[in-house]
């Protein structure tokens, strides 16, 4: 690595072996990315006559760091892993996008993902060109990971799994995941979007044991910073580079990156949400078992419950008018009939469970 976070990508993968390069697209691999002198530059400086801006100080009037160094600093020092295992994206939506425009050749590669599970993956694959090939999950949202391998060919670059699912709620079993790792030859994708909800369950560790593992999380959820917009990618640096060759030059702007660093400096409070969302998942599902039009609570490792429940529909646009805003999924495959209904805080849940008294 070098001092700005670049590294190389363009190597060819051992001779007679399996390498990530050997996955690359032909044009990702030639492409010259764009550069900054201040890529060039290492070591302090008073005097910025580069790039253009505005000289006088506002606060925001220099470019941000390219390869947001801080905020990978402190993140890693949480995580447990190396900067150089980090990408920073806008939104978990830039690795998924990014991911497909340096391995998937549009309307020749396709792409492997679980049913049902987070619809931005399927999004992506139709915007680059990409066929999706769906493998459906159990009955209880299991995944089996010899029916998922059955599925992929030669021209199977990436694998999308998400745990905890998206709309299920539940981990799915590692080993099965790390049995897709050890046999696919391509990528494999974990979304861990709502991880934190399931402690001590990420498989973060892994990426030191598998160079096609990527993991996704984000502060979205447990973290409370869905309006600014910032995912991680944890990987090996040698995707890692990749993903920095194609993204935007300053894809996650200055204000973003302070706040990420105020709020990693107060984990603590990110840990009491977390633990009051885990106490109110479990009221919320107790409260929901005495309604008689609930048929089913699935269990749920996530800030969400996914309930099957008589007269779906009706009573989600009933909610909808007392102004109680829900998710209904009956349309998704093996969610007919029911609705996902976010963790709120204790006053939220209550109004919830107040407004559906008056459908029994």
């Amino acid at each position: 690595m070098n001092a700005n976070n670049k590294y190389i990508v363009n190597q060819a993968p051992p001779s007679g072996g399996w390498g990530v390069g050997s996955l690359l697209r032909p044009n990702i691999a030639n492409l010259t990315p764009y550069s900054s002198a201040r890529d060039e530059f290492s070591g302090s400086a008073s005097v910025f006559l580069d790039a253009n801006e505005n000289p006088y100080e506002t606060g925001y009037n220099r470019y941000p760091d390219p390869y947001q160094m801080e905020v990978k600093k402190r993140i890693a020092e949480i995580k447990g892993v190396q900067t150089e295992q980090i990408f920073l994206g806008n939104g978990s939506d830039e690795p998924i996008d990014l991911l497909f425009r340096a391995f998937c050749n549009p309307g020749v590669d396709n792409v492997v993902a679980i049913e049902p599970s987070y619809g931005m993956y399927t999004v992506s694959a139709g915007i680059n060109d990409v066929e999706v090939k769906k493998v459906l999950l159990t009955e209880n949202f299991e995944l089996e990971s010899e029916k998922l391998l059955a599925v992929t060919n030669d021209k199977t670059k990436l694998v999308f799994l998400c745990s905890p699912n998206n709309p299920s709620g539940n981990l799915l079993n590692s080993d099965e995941i790390i049995n897709i790792v050890k046999n696919f030859r391509g990528i494999v994708i974990v979304d861990e979007a709502y991880i934190d909800f399931a402690p001590g369950k990420t498989l973060l560790s892994e990426i030191n044991n598998y160079p096609n593992l990527v993991i996704l999380q984000t502060f979205s959820k447990a973290w409370g910073l869905a309006g600014i917009r910032l995912g991680m990618a944890f990987t090996s640096p040698e995707i890692i580079g990749i993903l920095n060759k194609i993204k935007y030059p300053y894809n996650i702007n200055s204000l973003t990156q302070q706040k990420v660093i105020e709020t990693l400096n107060n984990t603590e409070q990110k840990e009491n949400w977390v633990k009051t969302i885990i106490n109110e998942r479990e009221r919320l599902a107790k409260e929901l078992k005495q309604f008689n039009f609930v048929k089913k609570i699935y269990p749920s490792d996530a800030n969400f419950l996914l309930v099957k429940m008589d007269r779906a529909r009706e009573i989600f646009e009933y909610l909808m008018k007392k102004g109680v805003i829900v998710r209904d999924r009956s349309k998704v495959a093996l969610c007919e009939g029911s609705l996902r209904i976010t963790v709120g805080s204790p006053k939220e849940n209550d109004k919830l469970i107040q407004h559906l008294m008056l459908q029994q």
